[in-house]
């Protein structure tokens, strides 16, 4: 369902699994450790713009279809709803590597509750789909990858850092943060 048919007086809740965990970059009034069924976080998607360009692609997250997913919900005031879904519009459907949708989200608050929430879901139809792709071609896209947003491995780093600090371990991007930072255990570099 579009976002913007949805009724305009109430809040609007974002799931973020990647960078907007760490910069949402829009005014909101709640953030809420969250969990989405059905997707996972997965370094999916070839970057041509924001850590990358086409002659040097990069690697960012997406959600793929099945599993589960932990992140961060934040409550979008009724009043910054357009702006807000403007705004998410124009940082993440760059390239329209992503579904717009809504995902029924848990809040992982006492008592947990669910809500609807804004989602941006990988298109696995899309030239920028990257698929499942193994340690070694991860960490070439992710160390060579550059663009408008700065260094893919500086993304990647965050995205890890933020999910620490919610007390969580996403074992792949955990084993990708250590390579990139030198403390590659395995030889052959997988």
């Amino acid at each position: 369902m579009d976002p913007a048919a949805e009724p305009t007086d109430h809040d609007l809740w974002v799931f973020a699994y990647g960078s907007l965990m760490w910069r949402p970059g829009f005014a909101y009034v709640e953030r809420q450790p969250a969990r989405l069924q059905g997707a996972h976080r997965a370094l999916c998607v070839y970057s041509h713009v924001h850590r990358g360009t086409p002659e040097r692609p990069g690697l960012v997250l997406g959600l793929d279809r099945g599993g589960t997913c932990r992140g961060i919900a934040y409550r979008v005031a009724a009043a910054d709803r357009e702006e807000t879904i403007a705004y998410l519009r124009a940082r993440e459907q760059v390239t329209n590597v992503y579904r717009e949708c809504f995902r029924p989200v848990t809040l992982l608050s006492d008592p947990e509750r669910r809500v609807r929430a804004l989602c941006y879901v990988v298109n696995r139809g899309h030239p920028q789909y990257a698929g499942r792709l193994d340690l070694a071609a991860q960490l070439h896209l992710v160390r060579q990858g550059h663009g408008q947003s700065g260094p893919n491995r500086d993304y990647v780093l965050s995205t890890v850092h933020e999910l620490e600090l919610q007390g969580c371990r996403d074992p792949l991007l955990h084993r990708l943060a250590e390579r990139l930072h030198g403390h590659d255990t395995h030889p052959d570099g997988a």
